[in-house]
């Protein structure tokens, strides 16, 4: 992506937007099977400023399984995070360090997920009715890696409904030096309900989250749930320190170009999808050469052109490859080449 500011001003520019605002201020939420790292350097095009965040990770993963597959990343992504999925102390421990050692600016600690699987592993949104194990955990993070620990939750479980159990829970962790807390505001039913109806079926509670920023004015509180809109995304950041999105980004990512400008006063011009998908060339070219898969990496860029005369056969051809041969950047530029036949197209209409 070119950009026509020089790299010594363009610095200076990040630095005055760090320093004025909360690094949580806008960040792209831990999706499994989604937030991988080709789909984080995508999004890293769009956004200079946003927060990435992992996969969540488990401690088992990265004791037993192939730890570079599971913590690899580019460089470009920074600031990124690693979510964290565990209970265990000693394997969170270790979890950290190997956060630590391999560049991360952040670890979290997933208290939020509702999953059977999680569930059956004793972590996730189990750890909310165990806010001092969550603390003994984070405190061990802490110490193992020397990075931030932060903690993602839900508002309650099951039948709490009053406030006071988010804060019983917030109150311990706070008080061992974890300073950010990011909160769906939704709670969980660990029984009854699958992940997806957990994002959707309990109601959300703005007010719950903006009360835990009100009564822990020094803690860093960032939102989450059904956030659409940079308009929304401004409207909370009035409340609490930060707002998270999840699937908004992911299926209609040029949602973040707007990031930058809207939420941190960034004065440079936001990339165009084709800018975008230019900064993607480089990438795609050493990924193919290192025997990787191109779909791997365009699966995550299918919604670029949503709502976009040609969005329709941008993802058609690049969800469609030629069996005969393997895809490559050709691939990419024919979905270009549809989307720059559908756009003229509409412009015949329109001047008909």
């Amino acid at each position: 992506m070119n950009d026509v500011r020089p790299p010594s001003e363009n610095r200076l520019i990040s630095e005055q937007n760090q320093a004025a605002y909360s690094p949580w201020r806008f960040c792209v939420a831990p999706m499994m099977d989604w937030t991988d790292r080709h789909c984080r350097f995508f999004h890293r095009q769009l956004s200079r400023h946003t927060r990435m965040y992992t996969e969540m990770v488990t401690t088992g993963a990265l004791r037993h399984g192939d730890v570079h597959r599971h913590l690899r990343f580019d460089r470009a992504e920074h600031p990124v995070a690693l979510q964290i999925g565990g209970s265990d102390v000693p394997l969170l421990s270790h979890a950290a360090e190997l956060g630590a050692r391999y560049g991360y600016d952040e670890l979290n600690l997933n208290c939020g997920c509702p999953s059977d699987r999680v569930q059956d592993g004793g972590f996730g949104a189990c750890l909310m009715m165990g806010p001092k194990q969550v603390a003994q955990g984070v405190a061990a993070m802490k110490k193992a890696s020397g990075l931030p620990v932060t903690v993602k939750c839900r508002i309650g479980v099951d039948y709490s409904e009053d406030y006071t159990f988010l804060r019983d829970f917030v109150e311990p962790i706070a008080a061992i030096g974890c300073t950010t807390f990011i909160v769906h505001a939704r709670k969980a039913w660990l029984s009854g309900l699958s992940p997806k109806e957990n994002r959707e079926i309990p109601p959300l509670r703005y007010d719950t989250v903006y009360r835990l920023k009100q009564e822990f004015p020094r803690l860093t509180i960032v939102i989450n749930g059904g956030i659409h809109t940079m308009d929304e995304c401004l409207a909370h950041l009035k409340q609490v320190d930060g707002v998270m999105l999840g699937r908004e980004v992911y299926e209609n990512p040029y949602r973040l170009a707007e990031v930058d400008s809207t939420l941190f006063g960034d004065p440079r011009p936001a990339p165009t999808r084709v800018e975008v998908v230019d900064a993607m060339y480089d990438y795609i070219h050493d990924e193919l050469a290192a025997g990787n898969s191109l779909h791997h990496i365009t699966r995550h860029m299918l919604g670029l052109y949503r709502n976009q005369p040609g969005g329709k056969q941008f993802r058609r051809v690049l969800s469609e490859h030629d069996a005969s041969r393997e895809p490559d950047w050709d691939t990419i530029e024919a979905a270009l080449a549809e989307v720059e036949r559908a756009a003229v197209n509409a412009g015949n209409r329109a001047a008909a």
